[in-house]
């Protein structure tokens, strides 16, 4: 899948998406403060749970959350064994638990949120930042440049696997690690090289 094919927002006419950016976004956030405290296996458990009705109450295909699950997973799964083998496996658990809780409700809540929407709210929030100089704008675009990024760099690491398997390579952590920070970094600079030209540049 090319990397500009991975979709940001689903168009929808279900309960989540009549929902308005703000809800969305202070759940998000009172969710990441929840599981910064609360982690143990039955609690990351039940936020999975409910972010995983939460795709069901969206009526969001499956495609759209395998695409979720399956980035994760070349994340998920090696932070796992690691804090499994140090640590302990309700440690893991409680670890990756919150992480994938997070990045799938971040999920939900850009698949069935407008980009726009979600930086109009930030920007009235951060409203306060001009008396510091600080130009709010800046900071919505920072937060849509932060979403549309996510999505890029999952779209180029799927374009990397592809390649691998059409060329028959075994798949390995420094053959994809590679050539994804290269594309990444490529990306990077097409992309200041384009701000830069719109002046904002600074």
């Amino acid at each position: 899948m090319p990397a500009q094919a991975v979709p940001l927002y689903l168009p929808g006419a279900s309960l989540v998406h009549r929902v308005g950016a703000g809800p969305k976004l202070l759940v998000l956030l009172a969710t990441g403060a929840a599981l910064a405290v609360w982690r143990s296996p039955w609690q990351v458990g039940l936020a999975i749970a409910l972010v995983l009705a939460g795709y069901a109450v969206a009526r969001l295909p499956l495609r759209a959350l395998l695409r979720q699950v399956a980035g994760l997973a070349w994340v998920a799964v090696p932070l796992l064994v690691v804090q499994w083998v140090f640590a302990s496996w309700r440690t893991g658990v409680g670890v990756v638990g919150s992480f994938v809780a997070l990045v799938l409700l971040a999920g939900l809540v850009t698949l069935t949120t407008r980009t726009t929407a979600m930086v109009d709210v930030v920007v009235r929030v951060a409203g306060w930042l001009r008396w510091f100089g600080i130009d709010p704008q800046r900071v919505g675009l920072m937060l849509a440049l932060g979403i549309r990024s996510v999505h890029v760099v999952l779209g180029l690491a799927q374009e990397v696997r592809e390649a691998q398997h059409a060329r028959g390579l075994r798949s390995s952590p420094r053959a994809f690690a590679v050539p994804l920070i290269v594309r990444s970094l490529r990306h990077a600079d097409r992309l200041g090289e384009a701000l830069s030209a719109r002046g904002v540049d600074d």
